[in-house]
């Protein structure tokens, strides 16, 4: 089990297990966020604390949504709009304590032309 925060520490999340890697993208929106995605699915990952304190943004096909603290503003999560239990849920990387990611690979993603990991 892995726990994961915003900045404020209302909102915390749970994973199953450590990440075994995460994806930086360069995509519109993850750019903007800077934020390291670390994959799980709903029924893996879920948020413990401070569920009512996210805000989703939802935009361009509307498949998925990007959360972020009410408080803090920190990106903590996206998931599938569709929710089953193996829908992806994504944890910013940089939401876990710096040394749960010390010795994880960090994967670079061309979501903005691509779509194939460049490395």
């Amino acid at each position: 089990m892995i726990r994961a925060s915003c900045h404020c520490g209302a909102v915390v999340m749970e994973a199953d297990w450590s990440p075994r890697g995460v994806t930086s993208c360069n995509c519109s929106i993850c750019r903007r966020f800077g934020a390291l995605w670390a994959y799980y699915t709903r029924k893996s990952a879920r948020i413990v604390t401070g569920a009512s304190n996210v805000l989703a943004y939802v935009w361009g096909d509307k498949t998925i949504e990007f959360y972020h603290c009410k408080t803090c503003g920190c990106a903590t999560h996206y998931e599938s709009v569709e929710k089953d239990a193996d829908s992806r849920f994504a944890i910013n990387g940089h939401c876990f304590a710096p040394e749960d990611l010390a010795d994880i690979q960090v994967r670079h993603f061309d979501g903005a032309d691509t779509w194939k990991y460049l490395d």
